[in-house]
């Protein structure tokens, strides 16, 4: 029989805009919106429910302690980036970060991209002002153009049904990589070619490649060859910002009648956009998917527990990730109460951390950026809170890029403020490079040895 429960349908646009949703574009023209909403909703699924469905037990693994969340990717996806090089470098660097983990922490590593999704930001400001002149602000490809004229400005709803395509195409990418042959273990010396081979870091990966590689013709000598040496799952995420996209890619289940936001396996909720009583927790608390909580520092233990009473009434195992961002200088402060009193009151709840959002700054070049130092010692501080309490420190949510940036400071590359103009191609926020990424997940695989 359908489940025609309350929680089993969603409310209309209408009725999420009147709750005053944040963050969302002026459109200068409803009918438009009205268009873009309804080709939407005749697309066809990104993903599908029962894949939805296998992330969330992974992620149950992850809140009992059982397994590791390595979610990584753009901080805003571009059109121009849905290229095969540029989806495969980001998928590179994510599948040897993940070998680095399992095999020197000997954890499983669950694999989630931020990618297939990630076309939209939020703001500080509506508007941005350049000698004189103000605009509305850049939003993301989803909502409008980086060039800062005012026809580019203007946002466009059918760069949503831009986002659908974009989206569309590297989800296809991505399943070809890891399921035709390039995820295969037998790759893992070919994913350190180029640039990373000669770092100090990227020989370190050669050294685990090596072993990796005795290993696996040891299991061939015995006839050991299971399917999961030679395909990799690789999830989506994004957030759940433009309420357009997410309310008509919001699909009911044939086999549930449940519904499912099939834009993406998970979707999470933003530091800016998760009031209690806001539209973006209203919609995400309907849809069946697996789903994460930015907090930041302002987060208190109760708004913690009243966001997991919203969006997981039914406290299921896998459904909710609360993903931390408190910056270095706050963390081992504000985190101990926030994971004791959360765990105290029974929440089912995957800790995950992102070191990345509360370490942004402006460098004397005007550069944003971010101090690798910084990114460690927050990630460090996590660990040491977990280790404290007793809990499990559940992954790391990271904005990376597979390409040689230099938009983060420091590292085994020594990066400096004056070394930023050289390659900063980031429309948004500053990423950690490939070798910074590598190297991050060595120093990870030695906290979670510890864990």
């Amino acid at each position: 029989m359908p489940n025609t429960s309350p929680r089993a349908t969603i409310p209309d646009l209408a009725e999420l805009h009147a709750m005053g949703a944040a963050q969302q574009p002026a459109y200068p023209d409803t009918a438009a919106v009205d268009a873009a909403v309804t080709r939407l909703r005749s697309f066809p699924p990104l993903v599908f429910a029962g894949e939805c469905d296998r992330l969330k037990d992974k992620l149950a693994a992850v809140s009992r302690g059982e397994a590791f969340l390595l979610q990584g990717g753009d901080c805003a996806e571009t059109f121009d980036g849905v290229t095969a090089d540029n989806v495969r470098n980001k998928l590179r660097v994510l599948l040897q970060m993940a070998v680095v983990l399992t095999y020197a922490a000997s954890v499983p590593v669950v694999k989630l991209g931020r990618f297939a999704g990630q076309y939209a930001k939020p703001r500080s400001s509506d508007l941005e002002t350049r000698d004189g002149v103000t605009l509305p602000a850049y939003r993301g490809d989803a909502v409008n153009g980086y060039d800062f004229t005012e026809a580019s400005r203007i946002p466009d709803p059918q760069r949503l049904v831009e986002v659908y395509h974009a989206s569309a195409a590297t989800l296809n990418l991505v399943r070809a990589f890891t399921t035709g042959g390039y995820a295969d273990l037998r790759q893992v010396h070919a994913w350190n070619t180029d640039f990373v081979l000669s770092s100090a870091v990227g020989r370190r990966y050669e050294a685990v490649a090596s072993e990796i590689d005795r290993a696996l013709t040891f299991m061939q000598a015995i006839g050991a060859d299971p399917d999961e040496f030679h395909r990799v799952e690789m999830h989506s995420s994004h957030e759940a910002l433009m309420l357009e996209y997410e309310h008509s890619m919001t699909r009911i289940d044939s086999r549930t009648q449940l519904p499912y936001d099939v834009s993406a396996h998970f979707v999470w909720i933003g530091e800016r956009t998760r009031q209690l009583d806001g539209a973006h927790v209203e919609l995400l608390s309907r849809v069946r998917n697996p789903i994460g909580v930015k907090l930041g520092p302002t987060t208190t233990p109760d708004d913690a527990i009243a966001l997991a009473a919203r969006l997981n009434p039914d406290n299921e195992a896998g459904r909710l990730t609360f993903i931390t961002r408190m910056g270095a200088g706050k963390i081992n402060d504000l985190l101990p109460a926030l994971v004791e009193k959360v765990e105290a009151a029974g929440v089912q709840v995957a800790w995950v951390c992102d070191p990345m959002h509360g370490n942004t700054y402006e460098a004397s070049s005007g550069y944003k950026t971010r101090a690798f130092d910084d990114v460690i010692a927050e990630v460090q501080g996590f660990f040491d809170v977990h280790r404290a309490l007793g809990t499990w420190p559940g992954g790391v949510h990271i904005e990376l890029t597979g390409d040689d940036v230099t938009e983060c400071v420091g590292g085994g590359e020594e990066l400096a403020e004056i070394n930023l103009a050289e390659r900063y191609e980031s429309v948004c926020d500053p990423r950690l490079n490939r070798v910074q990424s590598l190297e991050l997940a060595f120093l990870v695989a030695e906290m979670l040895r510890k864990a």
